[in-house]
């Protein structure tokens, strides 16, 4: 049976990618430099509301509860302007990279989440190739999307059926001065089957639910790099 594919929402991206992001594959996106590593967790939130409105199947974020990243919860406003609601999201708190990978692996095997996000900040020995390998294995055997979002991590070799490097992008002009959506600058590293090398500055559309192809302003002046914050030093809470 043909796997589901993912659509990001901007055509010609979609188009290179033959329709879309693996719905059951392994995809990873690395920060490209230490202070993007909010926006490659940003984008991996962007593809997991996408596949959760997709598959109906709730999101499971998996986390060390050790480290700077520790004391920045998810935030409610941000996780709004994705479209993901707390109430179908699950946050786990995990002591070391070993109990992160095997909850992750015991989630994907289960078939219960349909998105498994692994935020992993800085390097991660474990997460060799066997370790992605059994990842995108389980994940097909599922259903099961899996996003790894990488920060102080540099691109190695690994099962994924893509990998991305990301970093903020100068967000687009929006019309009545509403507020700028998030931008992200994306390079296509590795596209199993595919071609990589594609490079494009996606936004998120809350309203469409999507990516769109990130234009410039029309007065020529590029508008400042807006990183996403979907989680902040703060209790979680729902935004209204």
């Amino acid at each position: 049976m043909p796997s589901v594919l993912l659509a990001l929402g901007a055509e010609r991206v979609d188009a290179e990618l033959g329709g879309g992001l693996k719905g059951d594959g392994l995809h990873e996106f690395y920060a490209a430099r230490g202070e993007d590593g909010i926006s490659a967790l940003g984008f991996a939130l962007g593809v997991a509301a996408r596949r959760q409105a997709q598959d109906g199947r709730p999101l499971l974020w998996l986390r060390l509860s050790k480290g700077p990243a520790a004391r920045a919860l998810p935030y409610g406003p941000g996780l709004a302007e994705l479209g993901l609601s707390p109430r179908q999201l699950t946050l786990l708190l995990l002591p070391d990279g070993k109990a992160l990978l095997r909850a992750g692996l015991d989630a994907v095997r289960s078939g219960a989440p349909g998105v498994v996000l692994l935020d992993m900040q800085g390097p991660c020995p474990l997460l060799d190739l066997t370790a992605s390998r059994r990842l995108a294995l389980a994940a097909e055997e599922t259903g099961t999307m899996v996003l790894l979002a990488r920060g102080g991590a540099r691109p190695a070799p690994s099962a994924a059926h893509s990998r991305w490097e990301v970093a903020a992008a100068p967000s687009p002009a929006r019309e009545g001065n509403m507020p700028d959506a998030p931008a992200f600058a994306l390079t296509l590293l590795r596209h199993r089957g595919g071609r990589d090398g594609l490079a494009c500055t996606l936004a998120w559309d809350r309203d469409g639910g999507l990516f769109c192809d990130a234009q410039g302003r029309e007065d020529g002046q590029a508008p400042a790099s807006r990183p996403f914050h979907p989680v902040a030093a703060n209790d979680w809470r729902e935004a209204g």
